[in-house]
């Protein structure tokens, strides 16, 4: 497989309901912005250089699918996850997370090489926030 010459960027769309409170909440964690990409149907939240996250009102979001828009309260339609630096910074932001509204559905699994917790923020969306240390993975 042959790689671009400039890396390619993700961005993962969501719906949400109230795109104030949605951008209140991330700022909450210590998220950004894009302001380039935000409007009154949208922001795009920056999760790193290649890595954002479109949070689209609901009926804007209709506008790019014949599907139906799922309702992430009533079920699983994906689940993001960030790498953390340590532990710590796990910890830290699950503890924004819960101040800032969210829901922890999930107890932290603590597997030695990897440490995971997760979230729900105010729109149900599943969020994995995890540290890992490759280098001590047990081998297959």
């Amino acid at each position: 497989m042959t790689h671009p010459s400039k890396p390619r960027q993700l961005f993962v769309n969501l719906p949400v309901e109230n795109l104030d409170r949605t951008i209140a909440f991330f700022t909450a964690l210590g998220f950004g912005f894009n302001p380039k990409f935000t409007n009154e149907n949208a922001t795009c939240l920056v999760i790193s250089e290649h890595i954002q996250v479109m949070l689209l009102t609901k009926p804007f979001f209709a506008g790019f699918t014949k599907k139906p828009v799922a309702d992430a309260r009533a079920a699983t339609e994906t689940l993001l996850a960030i790498s953390c630096e340590s532990r710590e910074e796990v910890d830290a932001i699950m503890a924004k997370a819960v101040a800032a509204g969210a829901a922890t559905p999930m107890e932290i699994n603590d597997h030695g090489f990897m440490y995971q917790h997760g979230f729900e923020d105010l729109d149900g969306h599943q969020w994995e926030v995890f540290w890992m240390d490759e280098s001590a993975m047990p081998t297959a």
